[in-house]
């Protein structure tokens, strides 16, 4: 499959999946969000993919939304058609809930549809020259794709409040400090760092971790005593998995498991 704003590579059971608009410090263009789509279901269906890393070409992750597409759409569509905010509904919902572990790699600016891309991740690891702002504000316009209502999470109401309200960035260190990004890493190892990282996950059950992602992401919706309930009943049934079986009886005869996701 061939692609015109994104570049997909495999290597051992990783999906590194590049945004590839250089040039436009990688904006979110519907061909994009497409072609990401498109991505992350072949990934999905690849036994052979354990984890999926998103980073950028160029000197930005995502500097956002492609404002020139963002006023196409508000000048209206043709009856029927898909415009950006669909593609980009569609595409970030299907990161919302995907099932197998997803790493942004952030190698340098990332701000607002980017910050948003990159907060559907389940780790951040940037680069010491990544700057990570929302950005929203300088233009007139709210986030759309969960910074309104995901950043306060993460990073506590405070300082999402001055993201969102000045538009400003802030260097990765001091993100790390407040819990979004990870590890902040020099530039030069940025890959390979998270490279190390993603085949740590790939040796681990990708059925435990779909369901452990599953847990952490409803458990934040739910009131404590029904995510406990769920925790419980999902354990339960964990127990009849082949993996369950494989770790454990790895550990009795001290060897490394071999886990087959199910």
């Amino acid at each position: 499959m061939s692609y015109r704003d994104i570049l997909y590579e495999l290597r051992n059971q990783t999906a590194w999946i590049y945004l590839n608009r250089p040039k436009d410090m990688n904006a979110i263009s519907s061909n994009m969000l497409i072609e990401l789509e498109k991505a992350l279901t072949k990934a999905n269906n690849d036994n052979q993919v354990r984890v999926i890393v998103i980073s950028g070409k160029g000197r930005a992750f995502c500097a956002g939304a492609d404002l020139k597409g963002v006023m196409t759409t508000i000048q209206g569509k043709p009856n029927g058609e898909l415009n950006f905010f669909d593609y980009c509904e569609r595409t970030f919902g299907l990161l919302e809930h995907y099932p197998k572990p997803v790493i942004a790699a952030l190698n340098g600016i990332t701000l607002a549809g980017g910050l948003e891309l990159a907060m559907k991740a389940d780790m951040i690891i940037a680069a010491e020259s990544a700057k990570i702002g929302d950005a929203h504000a300088n233009f007139g316009l709210l986030p759309g794709a969960g910074g309104a209502v995901k950043l306060p999470r993460k990073i506590g109401v405070n300082l999402a409040n001055y993201l969102l309200f000045t538009g400003e960035f802030l260097p990765a260190e001091e993100l790390k400090a407040c819990g979004l990004v990870n590890q902040v890493v020099t530039d030069d190892e940025l890959e390979n760092a998270v490279q190390i990282l993603a085949e740590k996950l790939s040796t681990k059950s990708p059925l435990g971790l779909r369901r452990m992602k599953q847990l952490v992401r409803d458990g934040l919706e739910q009131p404590l005593d029904v995510a406990l309930r769920q925790e419980a009943t999902t354990l339960s049934m964990h127990f009849q998995s082949y993996d369950v079986r494989e770790g454990l009886s790895a550990f009795i005869e001290k060897r490394k498991p071999e886990f087959k996701g199910y």
